[in-house]
């Protein structure tokens, strides 16, 4: 069924532009910073952090309300400043921070490890691992989750931590990648929040919430 879905989805939509691809830690700390703000914010954030600190290891070092300044124009600076610092100071074994090991691990064990460092959940550490190191895994935000949920692909009650191993067992590696982008695209298009288009659904047929809601005839 998952196969039908993004044949379906690709045939709407067209095939996903090729995503941004940066270096594992960069993705890291963009993702960070894209918690709970817009892509715009996020991005100014992030463009503003590169350009005050070149290097990780100057963003380590320096003075926590500094980097919070610089991060401002984000949102939750306070939070995510003293958040970034601790990840990159947990990521310098003796030298700068660096995160390419993880490309060396089994997916579980690099989920397991960068879930553990402060402020990274299973979606941060699903994308860095899906979009900097191909590693097969699904990021759940909340177009792929409203997504999955309405199509019955994972129960309607659960949380997005488990979430991500369900989608991430169900979609084919190959397919992995572009089944998160089609989902986005599809949820923020379509499979709105609220008052989702499910009559111009290309997935009405396959989808229960669609079709309970969905006028008939």
């Amino acid at each position: 069924m998952i196969d039908r879905i993004l044949d379906l989805l690709r045939e709407r939509y067209g095939a996903p532009s090729v995503h941004r691809r940066l270096p594992p830690l960069d993705e890291l700390v963009l993702t960070i910073l894209s918690q709970n703000t817009s892509d715009t914010n996020c991005e100014r954030a992030y463009a503003s952090l590169r350009r005050r600190y070149p290097r990780w290891e100057d963003v380590r070092d320096a003075d926590t309300a500094d980097v919070e300044e610089v991060l401002r124009p984000g949102g939750l600076a306070a939070q995510k400043a003293p958040r970034i610092q601790a990840v990159l100071r947990e990521l310098s074994d003796g030298g700068p921070p660096g995160l390419d090991w993880a490309a060396g691990l089994a997916p579980a064990d690099a989920m397991a490890r960068l879930v553990a460092m402060p402020g990274v959940g299973p979606k941060t550490a699903s994308c860095v691992l899906l979009f900097s190191l191909d590693v097969p895994v699904m990021p759940v935000d909340t177009h792929v989750g409203r997504v999955a949920r309405r199509l019955g692909l994972i129960p309607e009650r659960m949380a997005d931590g488990p979430a991500h191993a369900a989608l991430t067992e169900l979609v084919p590696d190959t397919r992995m990648l572009e089944a998160h982008l089609l989902f986005i695209t599809h949820g923020r298009r379509t499979c709105i929040a609220r008052r989702p288009r499910c009559g111009e659904c290309p997935l009405l047929d396959l989808c229960p919430y669609g079709r309970s809601v969905a006028p008939s005839g």
